[in-house]
Formats: C-alpha cells, structure tokens, sequence
C-alpha cells in the first residue's frame, strides 16, 4: 500500500497539471470502490475549478474553488494518472474518469478495488471526516520533533515498530518507512514504544523527517501497483537500508552481522540487532 512519500509524490505531480484546472466532466464507471461512490459526484463536481491538491496522512485532498474537497485513497492498487495511453494504464480499471478544461484527463485506476473516493462539502468539516479524524501529527509537518513524539509515545507498552504504525501516533507512516527510521535513528523495534524519550525520541523524529524527504525526492518506492501521476515509477527502494534486504550485511555498521527479519503484527520487520538497542 502506498505510504506517505507515495502519495506525496503523487500529490505534487497532480497539483502541477490540474491546479487552477476547471472540471468539465467526471464520469463514474462503477457505483463502489472499498466504499460507495457519492452518486452526486459528477454534479457536484463538474464546472469547479481545483484551487489546490494536498494530502493528509495518506490521502489525497483536491480543494475546489468555493469550498468543498474530493478525499481519496489508493488503497493496495489503485492510481492516479494524468491522460495518456501509456503501458502502466490498464482501462478496464478506470473506475472514475475526470476531465479538464485544457484536455487532461485524471484516471483513478484501481484493480483491487481496496481504494476510495469521497466529498466533504467544505475545508472546516475535513478534520472531522471519519477518515482524517483523530490521525497524528504530519511528520514533516512543524509541529513534529521529538517532544512531540515523545507525549504521543508515553506510557505505551507496545513495541516501538508497533507503536509508530498507528496512525494517531504519527500520520502516514507504514512498514517500510519505519523500518527504514528506525534503522538510521538506531532504534530497535522490540524497544518498548514509552522508552523512547529525550535523545531518543529526538534523533527518531529527525531519521522519520529525512527518511521520507529523501523517499519524496525520489519519486517514492516502486512495489506492485504504485506509479506517479505521470505513470512513472519511483525509484528509493534501490536506497533501502534494511527493507527488504534480510540476510544482507549491515550497510551502516561494521558489526558484521546480516539484516534480519522478524514478523511483528503480522508485518515483516527488518533491522540490524546491533546498531539498532
């Protein structure tokens, strides 16, 4: 499932073609995705000019000029690209197809089905959509440092790995990025997530801050079904540290010893057992 850097990258293509855009027609080719459609999409839509393209967590956010915002969600394998009839487009997915004043059109392209699409009628009701309330602070947002992870992590007897994919802790975040944090803030997953205060929690919340910033700069992490707006793969899974890589020597220590994996909650954890305590 894409994570943050995904739908970040994501976001920024969208926004460079469809920001000040006007809607000139939006065609739903199916009534569900994970959830129902809003039947009045078309018409609430068509006419609008999108004012900007953001994202929250891992959702996307299309603001409309006079209030109003599309959320969506590209859940295991859904896409967002812009026009064009290229090899990564597949239409017999194209569940929902917007077009614009200047000819571009939007595919919102999902075999699974696992993705979703919704409407809020203005800005000031966004925070509480079900599906954004009680999320966590944007972890490249201002108001995340290492007190602030500190608080959300106090008192949790969960492992750390376990603690940090809970999105009320911190918003977007997913298994491969964590992994990745946690490696380079030299932290064990197992370490219970309460222990990590001070020091800690500060050197953890500036490894998640440049781990995803570097993740964006590339394009994010290409598995499966993920493809930016313009239908391009990303490339920072060729930068991984640990993801993926059990059995590998350790690329940040001279310990000697091979990446190892664990499963925790059902995921896979990979770390280095001896720089990460």
């Amino acid at each position: 499932m894409p994570e943050l850097p995904e739908v970040e990258t994501v976001a920024r293509g969208l926004a460079q073609r469809i920001a000040g855009r006007r809607i000139v027609a939006v065609r739903l080719n199916r009534a569900d995705l994970r959830t129902k459609l809003p039947p009045k999409l078309p018409s609430l839509l068509e006419g609008r000019r999108v004012a900007r393209v953001g994202r929250r967590a891992k959702y996307l956010l299309f603001h409309l000029d006079g209030g109003g915002v599309v959320l969506a969600h590209l859940g295991m394998s859904g896409r967002m690209v812009l026009g064009g009839d290229g090899a990564n487009e597949d239409r017999r997915h194209d569940h929902v197809v917007i077009a614009f004043d200047d000819g571009t059109v939007l595919r919102f392209n999902d075999a699974r089905r696992f993705g979703l699409m919704d409407y809020v009628a203005s800005e000031d009701a966004l925070s509480a959509h079900p599906r954004l309330a009680g999320l966590g602070p944007e972890p490249l947002g201002n108001e995340f440092n290492g007190p602030a992870l500190a608080k959300s992590l106090a008192g949790k007897k969960t492992p750390l790995k376990a603690a940090l994919l809970d999105q009320r802790v911190v918003a977007g975040l997913g298994n491969i990025y964590v992994c990745e944090s946690l490696f380079w803030a030299g932290l064990s997953p197992r370490r219970l997530a309460r222990s990590v205060t001070g020091a800690r929690a500060e050197r953890l919340a500036l490894a998640i801050r440049q781990v995803l910033e570097r993740a964006i700069a590339a394009g994010g992490s290409s598995l499966r079904d993920y493809v930016q707006a313009s239908g391009e793969l990303g490339y920072f899974q060729h930068h991984w540290a640990v993801y993926g890589k059990e059995g590998e020597p350790c690329p940040g220590c001279d310990c000697g010893q091979a990446i190892r994996r664990i499963a925790q909650s059902g995921r896979s954890t990979f770390y280095c057992a001896k720089r990460q305590r």
